[in-house]
């Protein structure tokens, strides 16, 4: 009975003792949280895609209640939930945020099948990574997109997909939330995020082949050229000419479409304008209308006076 009272009781003491020791470690090494993350991840989407720039939507809590104390949320937007959520992140946070404008991807190859025809067959594992490291791929361009999907794989928001009939990814903007995963999965980095625009319309140039004009021509009739036709025609300092290949700031832009005239290989692509009317054909002059005869004048015989007869 002794034996198992005392074991009981050194037992106790132990625990007792680690009690003790636990909640001392505890207070002095606690890591303290800001309740405040915990809130801003509620309302946060809950993708964790990373578009943000920081490690989860725990990360970007985090990372903007540090910049509220700071002052300002300047720099810092979830691309999955836009404008609204980070708007009830700011009326969490007590803070302003300045509007920003929509973003979406954009791919910037123009070579499909009849553009960019195969000089090649490749057959091993079938991805945008592994065909890159191999080479050119299966065609004489060696910046253009490999048309193995790596972008599709990384959309967790199903925004891209493959066109089977010109073998290039194609992003739907609806569905689209500039997480930038395509980009990062691409390894040729012919994916880019640009402004939406007003009204989803935007211009661009659709090819990155940094090649002379005609190596560049000779692996896709669509490449860009550097000739520079559409850095005379902009009027305001929207594109500019590197390593053989144009590109147009979305910030400067401001859609007048004349470098789309311009382009020689339609390698600037403008996106959802409207068509334009056909022109209105010329009306032809009107036939003259044929005059109509003129009556011949009418002579009338002067008739005889009576009197002048009974005389004669």
């Amino acid at each position: 009975m002794n034996f198992i009272l005392t074991a009981v009781l050194v037992l106790g003491g132990i625990a007792l003792v680690a009690a003790v020791v636990l909640y001392i470690c505890s207070k002095k090494f606690a890591v303290y949280v800001d309740p405040r993350v915990g809130q801003v991840t509620a309302v946060l989407p809950g993708a964790n895609c990373g578009g943000c720039g920081y490690p989860g939507c725990s990360g970007m809590a985090d990372a903007l209640v540090k910049a509220a104390d700071k002052g300002s949320l300047d720099g810092l937007l979830c691309p999955v939930g836009g404008a609204d959520v980070m708007g009830q992140v700011a009326d969490l946070l007590g803070m302003a945020i300045a509007n920003t404008d929509p973003m979406v991807a954009v791919v910037r190859c123009n070579g499909t099948c009849e553009n960019r025809p195969r000089i090649a067959s490749y057959d091993g594992l079938m991805t945008c990574a592994v065909v890159n490291s191999c080479g050119a791929g299966e065609t004489a361009c060696g910046f253009g997109c490999l048309g193995c999907g790596d972008c599709v794989a990384a959309c967790q928001f199903d925004a891209i997909h493959m066109n089977p009939e010109t073998g290039l990814p194609e992003v739907d903007d609806d569905k689209c939330t500039a997480c930038g995963a395509c980009t990062k999965a691409c390894p040729r980095h012919i994916i880019e995020l640009r402004k939406k625009g007003p009204k989803n319309r935007r211009v661009f140039v659709s090819c990155v082949n940094k090649d002379k004009g005609p190596v560049a021509m000779k692996a896709c009739k669509a490449a860009c050229i550097g000739c520079g036709k559409c850095v005379k025609e902009c009027q305001f300092e929207a594109i500019t000419v590197e390593n053989n290949v144009s590109y147009i700031d979305f910030n400067k832009c401001r859609l007048c479409r004349k470098c789309v005239t311009a382009c020689p290989t339609k390698a600037i692509h403008d996106v959802n304008f409207p068509t334009p009317a056909p022109a209105p054909k010329p009306k032809e002059p009107a036939a003259p209308k044929a005059e109509a005869p003129k009556a011949a004048p009418v002579v009338e015989t002067p008739k005889p006076e009576v009197g002048k007869e009974e005389k004669a």
